[in-house]
Formats: C-alpha cells, sequence, structure tokens
C-alpha cells in the first residue's frame, strides 16, 4: 500500500487544507487492495461468457442431433407420387409409412347418399303433415311449415344430414345430404308433407345413393366409404379424383433425402461453429491478449469428448438378449456363441452370476465378440457386438441353457442384426485439417439411395447396442450447459462459486472502508478546523502579551 503525505501549508497562514481531496486520497490508496479481487472477479466474468456462448452453441449441436435420432424425425419421413394426379392424388404420407411402389385400379368413387323435395312455385309456401327421416318424424307445427324454418329444425337435430333450400327459376326445393359418406351413410326419406297453398302433395326422390368406393391396391379389393382414402396403403392418404376400370396407377412412397441431407447438413454446420468456439480459445485477440479460455481444462475436456463421439465405429454385426432380467437378478448355467458361421463356444455361468458377470466372462473368453450390459429402468440388456463386417462376423447365440434363477426364466436373445453403415464418413462427412467437417451431399444421396435403412441404424438409438446417434447424444449431454453434469454447467458453476467469494470480500471491504472514510473525514475536519483557528489564537495570545508588557507588537521600534 501507498503512503499519503498531508500538506497543512503554514500553520500559521489560517487557510487550512482541502479535507475531502486529502480522504479521498487516503481511500483510493486503502481500495488497492481490491484491485487482484476485481480483477479476477473481471477475468472469471469474460470466461462466463465465453463458456455461455459454446453452450448455446452446442445446445444447437444437440438440437441438430435429435433431429436424426428422433425415430418420428426427418428419417421417418416420406414423400409420395401418383402416375395418374387426375385419378389419384396423393395428400400425406405419415412416419408410419414405408418405402415402396404400389398399383392402385380406381373402379368407382365412393357416393353419399341425398334427397331432394318436388319444386313448390313459393318459397314461402306453408306446409303441412309430417317428414319421416331414418325413422324419425318431424311434425310440421307453425315453427316447421316452410322450406326454410324445416331445414332449420332439420340442421339443429339429430337427423345424420343435412338440409339446404335450393332456389332457382324452377321454384324451391328441399335438398337433404347424408352427413356420412359410402354407404354407411345410406339416408331414408318417407314424406306426407303438402303444400296448403296448393293442396299438392311435397314428394322426396332419391338423387344419389349411399356406395363405398371400390378399388384394388396391388390386386387386394379394397371399399372406402370416403373418397379420401387412409386404409389402403399404410400411413399414406390419398384423394381419389376419378374411376376408371382400365388404368393401373402407380404409386409410389419413398424416403425423404432431401430433408435428411438437410438435416445433417444442419449438424454439420452447428458442429463446426461449436469446434471453432474451441478453437478460438486457444488463440489471442486482436489486441494480442490470451482468449478467456486460453488453457482451460474444460475447452481440452470438450475438444477430447467431440472427437471421441466424431470418431466413434459403429459394431457391425450384434445381437442381444430380448427376455425380462433384473440388474439385480442371479443368473447360471452356459452360454454358447458362435462367430462368422464357425462352431460355437461353450461359457460356463457359475450359479449366483450377475448380468455383468455374464458379460465379463464371455469378455474373458477371447471368442471374437465384445459384451455389455446396457441397463433401461431395473432390467439389463447383455449386448453382445462385433466389429468384423458381413457374414465372416455374424453373431449366433444358443442362451438355453442360461437361468435367471432369480425368476426360474430361462435367458433368450433377439435375431441379429447386421450393421452395413459403422462410420460417419460412409454418410460423406469428411474431417478438414482444422477439425471442422464437410459433407458431401452426393455421396450421402447415393447411400440414401441404395442404403437408407443403414443409416437409419446407424443415428438412431438402439436398445441392443450403442449407435453413433445414441452416443453422441449421450456425450453431448455431458457437455452442455444441462444440470447437474454438463461439463459447460460445472465450469459455470466453479466460476459462480469463486465469483460470490470476490463480491463477497469486496463488499466487505468496502464496508471497511466506508466506515474508515467517515471517521478520518470527522477527525480532519477538526484538525482543519483548528489550523484554521491558530492565527486567531496568536492575536489573542499577543494582545495577552501587550496588556502585559506593554509592548505592542504591531508598532515599529
Amino acid at each position: 500500500m501507498g503512503t499519503v503525505g498531508l500538506s497543512f501549508g503554514s500553520p500559521t497562514g489560517g487557510a487550512g487544507f482541502d479535507v475531502t481531496s486529502t480522504v479521498n486520497q487516503i481511500v483510493s490508496n486503502m481500495q488497492a487492495i481490491e484491485t487482484p479481487w476485481k480483477s479476477q472477479l473481471t477475468t472469471l466474468q469474460s470466461q462466463d461468457s465465453a463458456l455461455t456462448g459454446i453452450g448455446t452453441d452446442l445446445s444447437s449441436l444437440s438440437t441438430a442431433m435429435q433431429s436424426l435420432t428422433n425415430f418420428e424425425g426427418v428419417l421417418a419421413e416420406k414423400q409420395g407420387s401418383s402416375s395418374d394426379t387426375s385419378l389419384l392424388q396423393l395428400t400425406s404420407a405419415s412416419t408410419s409409412a414405408i418405402a415402396g411402389t404400389h398399383t392402385v385400379v380406381v373402379q368407382s368413387l365412393a357416393t353419399t347418399s341425398s334427397y331432394v323435395s318436388g319444386t313448390i312455385a313459393n318459397a314461402g309456401d306453408t306446409l303441412s303433415g309430417n317428414l319421416e327421416i331414418n325413422g324419425k318424424t318431424i311434425t310440421i307445427d307453425s315453427s316447421n311449415n316452410t322450406f326454410s324454418s324445416l331445414a332449420s329444425t332439420i340442421n339443429s337435430g339429430s337427423y345424420g344430414l343435412t338440409a339446404n333450400v335450393i332456389t332457382d327459376s324452377s321454384g324451391t326445393r328441399l335438398s337433404l345430404v347424408s352427413q356420412t359418406s359410402g354407404a354407411s351413410g345410406a339416408i331414408s326419406v318417407t314424406s306426407n308433407l303438402s303444400d296448403t297453398s296448393t293442396s299438392s302433395s311435397v314428394n322426396f326422390s332419391q338423387t344419389q345413393p349411399g356406395a363405398d368406393a371400390q378399388l384394388t391396391v396391388d390386386g387386394v379389393l379394397v371399399a372406402s366409404s370416403s373418397n379420401t382414402v387412409t386404409n389402403a396403403i399404410q400411413g399414406v392418404t390419398f384423394q381419389l379424383l376419378s374411376a376408371n376400370k382400365d388404368e393401373s396407377i402407380q404409386v409410389e412412397i419413398t424416403n425423404d433425402n432431401t430433408d435428411v441431407e438437410t438435416a445433417l447438413n444442419t449438424f454439420v454446420t452447428d458442429y463446426n461453429k461449436v469446434l471453432q468456439d474451441l478453437n478460438t480459445q486457444e488463440g489471442s485477440d486482436s489486441n494480442g491478449n490470451p482468449e478467456p479460455l486460453f488453457g482451460n481444462p474444460t475447452i481440452a475436456l470438450l475438444q477430447q469428448s467431440l472427437q471421441s463421439a466424431l470418431t466413434f465405429v459403429q459394431p457391425s454385426n450384434t445381437v442381444a438378449s430380448s427376455s425380462s432380467v433384473g440388474s439385480s437378478d442371479a443368473l447360471s448355467g452356459k452360454i454358447l456363441i458362435g462367430v462368422g458361421g464357425g462352431s460355437q463356444e461353450e461359457i460356463d455361468i457359475p450359479d449366483n452370476s450377475s448380468m455383468a458377470d455374464v458379460a465379463a466372462a464371455i469378455n474373458s473368453a477371447n471368442i471374437g465378440v465384445t459384451a455389455a450390459i446396457i441397463t433401461s429402468g431395473n432390467n439389463a440388456i447383455l449386448s453382445l457386438t462385433n466389429a468384423t463386417s458381413g457374414s465372416s462376423g455374424a453373431i449366433s447365440v444358443d442362451a438355453s441353457g442360461l437361468t435367471d434363477t432369480s425368476t426360474g426364466n430361462a435367458v433368450t436373445f433377439g435375431s441379429a442384426q447386421s450393421n452395413t453403415v459403422t462410420s460417419i464418413t460412409q454418410l460423406g462427412v469428411s474431417v478438414n485439417n482444422d477439425g471442422t467437417l464437410t459433407l458431401d451431399t452426393d455421396a450421402l444421396d447415393s447411400l440414401l439411395n441404395s442404403n437408407y435403412q443403414g443409416v437409419v441404424n446407424f443415428l438412431q438409438p438402439s436398445g441392443n447396442y450403442t449407435s453413433f446417434g445414441g452416443n453422441f447424444t449421450n456425450i453431448l449431454d455431458n457437455l452442455g450447459s444441462s444440470a447437474p453434469s454438463g461439463a459447460i454447467y460445472l465450469a459455470l458453476q466453479e466460476d459462480s462459486q469463486v465469483e460470490t467469494q470476490l463480491n463477497t470480500n469486496i463488499s466487505n471491504e468496502e464496508t471497511i472502508i466506508t466506515a474508515q472514510k467517515a471517521q478520518l473525514t470527522t477527525e480532519l475536519t477538526q484538525a482543519n478546523y483548528t489550523l484554521t483557528e491558530i492565527p486567531q489564537q496568536l492575536e489573542q495570545i499577543n494582545e495577552m502579551y501587550s496588556a502585559i508588557t506593554g509592548y505592542n507588537e504591531g508598532q515599529n521600534g
């Protein structure tokens, strides 16, 4: 801490000194102790800003990955086309639709049952009698004795049809149209109405019967009560516009390659943004000063984790247990495992072994497969994988001798799966010298056309093994700003604790300085007052001296 020199001037001058300036100088000297705290606080706040930015970009990357791993996302989207849109037009293909080509012949369209009354000359003519619709009788009275009021009565009731008044040059009629198309919507109408103005009967005749659409789909006869057909091709809705028994319409359902390519390109863009964030922190700013996170271990952790996620190789062959086995259940017996069509090797499982013990026994046998445990709630799945592709790496399992002794049930395994896409480079993604990615959309499009399901298996999480998409998602969950384990979250929490202590130190020091400032102001004000009083006190002494001695110092001689 520096020193403060006080200049009181001439002690007999009576001018005193500037109290405020002197106190501020002393306080400024005292506040120097806060400088390293404030400097550290500024550094931490810069780190927080950088970490928050990286966390935001990681969140965008996670969202991009989710669009590729979501079972109802872009990989499930379908497109459709019709070879003759004048007869059949596709309206939608849901995520449950399956890519393929179908042949449709539209034999007849669905029709809606309808009736129309005879014509009356004047729309205001009154009616009498009754009208029976679908077994329900409407008795005519003053509230419904015109076509208009009768239509209102019908439309406000539960008759299963809609009434409409039609007026043209020939007169006025009442139209009745079923609210349900097809054969199931057929309506019946019995009229006992009379036009009281002309004393003539008002009869109804059927204008169109209700009939289902008739079509064949891949040679199978299909009936539809509506011309909007939803039950003919799984997940596909199409509209019948016209019938032609002699024309076969080709309906093609395809995977939506364009949206998949767009989603993967977004993933690449967001990945590059995160990597550029990290690369920036390894250098200096425009003024030559190190970036806020230069040398920070969190940056190294993020880089290593993303690199690990990117280079993850998905197993080429896999098979997993399909029965429900509790994580803590005891197992015993034996399991036979073969690789590549070779003879199966027997692995003995001691009594009271856990699923983890079974995995360890398989791995110790060194038979060419890797065993791992995947937990789901309270259940455990035994996953066996092999990096060798094709039939030479195929896994066969006979677990008929392996028993879950906790339940008494045998442990069963599902069908083996072969994954033909095992690395992200097969999707047309390449790594540049700076670690950023480039996507070759032509290569991706070619793969989607030749092996769409392989891409789906590679990107979407599986309960039987760890997929690229599932692994990448898990890693991102442990890197971002999400509590309680995200790397960015933990780094921000650590900084926050230090910042809280620094702010407390600064606040406490300011409290002390404020009290000392008040005390200094009081003391120096008093000292200043004393200095300004000295000349007056000297004058009084001189007067006393003169009175005693008769000597006046103010006179010469």
